[in-house]
């Protein structure tokens, strides 16, 4: 009653769950943005150039 490890189907295994593990992470730290202005986003490329560096220099 010997006991045959499949250690090449055990490395496929360890390998597919780590990779779904890491995927995961990866998904999970990346920042939901949230409570964005549409209307100021909007206005910012609507204005001129100039106006723009002065809200940047003011910032």
């Amino acid at each position: 009653m010997a006991v045959t490890r499949l250690k090449r189907k055990d490395r496929k295994n360890k390998a597919r769950q780590n990779n779904k593990q890491r995927i995961i992470k990866q998904l999970l730290s990346t920042p939901v943005i949230k409570n964005v202005d549409i209307e100021e986003l909007k206005a910012r490329f609507t204005t001129a150039p100039a106006a723009n560096a002065e809200v940047a220099a003011a910032e």
